[in-house]
């Protein structure tokens, strides 16, 4: 496939070069070339209207120019809503307004992800993990690669999992754990007996690993997205367990049949708006309506299968309780406990998210599952 291209004139001269977005966002088919003296009103503008903002001044005037327009974006009104479903719908397209907006002010990148701009970061290695090798110039917008950066910096510092008494590294793109409530429902769930386990979904392998340091003598993580069979490798690797987990590509299930069988599935039932999302958003819950209906397939006789799930999506009228016992109770499956836990990320606590209602009574449970009679 011919990646996109940007296109402007510059001093009179055309110019053009690649355009990447990991985001999947689409060039801007106008470009102007600006600098320092552009103003945050007129940047906001001109990005309201589509037009991609070339920046050749100062790489910190630049971060400070998408922090004053990123106010802008944030000071809109936001019409009144009636349920919170309206409320998580005109979120959602609030956030792609957002994005689309902040996405206009442009960056140039030299081959090899250098950028000639004054008192620009070294980024080529947080680029090169992302984007692999630059052999030519191409534009990006500085929202993304200060996305980059970030990642970046996370995969460095890892986050803490106190269940591991060790830190997890995700790479960009893939689900990171910092929701930790999740992870010690797995730690602390009594498990059955047999030893061995799938992780499905593995992401950054975290609950494979939490598996195997419990006991599990065998544990198969699979994925379907390269970056996070790497990321889940790199990090089993690291925590001295690659020869007890094995990490392999599959649409959900591996071969076999396991004692336990574990899945953290995205948790809301929408269709993501770029690639990054789909850890999150799940159209038609297809991930999880294909977990509960290969269970018994692949589990043993008194095997159970773990589903990790918040019932967010049930408070923003995304799916209903009575939905997913359906689903449970279609896949041949019963409920033989569910064990709950309440957030404590820093959202569920915030009055001024527009997602309050629903957040402030969100619940993530672990449902062990078994086969009906």
């Amino acid at each position: 496939m011919t990646a996109p291209e940007l296109h402007w004139e510059e001093n009179s001269v055309p110019h053009s070069a690649r355009w990447r977005s990991e985001t999947g966002a689409t060039p801007p088919k106008r470009v102007v070339v600006v600098d320092d003296t552009l103003t945050a009103d007129m940047a906001y503008r001109q990005a309201c209207e589509g037009v991609g903002l070339l920046w050749r001044g100062d790489f910190q005037n630049a971060r400070l120019l998408l922090q004053a327009m990123t106010r802008r974006v944030d000071k809109r009104p936001r019409k009144p809503v009636e349920t919170l479903l309206e409320a998580f719908n005109q979120h959602r397209q609030i956030q792609s307004q957002r994005a689309r907006i902040l996405g206009m002010l442009l960056i140039p990148f030299d081959a090899g992800h250098g950028i000639s701009l004054r008192r620009a970061p070294d980024a080529r290695q947080a680029c090169e993990e992302v984007h692999g090798p630059a052999d030519e110039p191409y534009v990006a917008s500085l929202r993304e690669l200060l996305g980059l950066i970030g990642a970046f910096e996370w995969r460095k510092k890892g986050v803490e999992i106190p269940a591991l008494n060790n830190r997890i590294h995700p790479h960009y793109g893939v689900f990171s754990p910092l929701r930790g409530e999740y992870v010690e429902l797995v730690a602390n769930t009594p498990m059955p007996r047999g030893g061995v386990a799938f992780d499905i979904g593995t992401g950054t392998g975290v609950l494979a690993a939490v598996i195997a340091r419990r006991g599990g003598k065998r544990v198969i993580g699979t994925d379907q997205d390269p970056r996070a069979l790497a990321c889940a490798r790199e990090n089993l690797e690291r925590l001295g367990l690659a020869k007890q987990v094995d990490i392999v590509e599959a649409d959900l299930f591996p071969e076999g049949r396991v004692s336990l069988i574990v899945c953290n599935p995205p948790w809301l039932p929408a269709r993501p708006s770029s690639p990054v999302e789909h850890a999150v958003y799940d159209p038609d819950s297809r991930m999880l309506r294909g977990f509960l209906n290969g269970l018994t397939e692949h589990l043993t006789p008194n095997g159970e299968g773990w589903l990790i799930l918040s019932d967010l999506a049930e408070h923003l009228g995304l799916r209903t309780r009575e939905q997913l016992m359906e689903m449970i109770q279609a896949a041949g499956l019963r409920v033989i406990e569910r064990i709950d836990t309440r957030p404590t990320h820093a959202r569920a606590k915030d009055p001024s998210d527009p997602l309050y209602a629903a957040r402030s009574k969100e619940v993530t449970s672990l449902w062990r599952l078994g086969a009906a009679a």
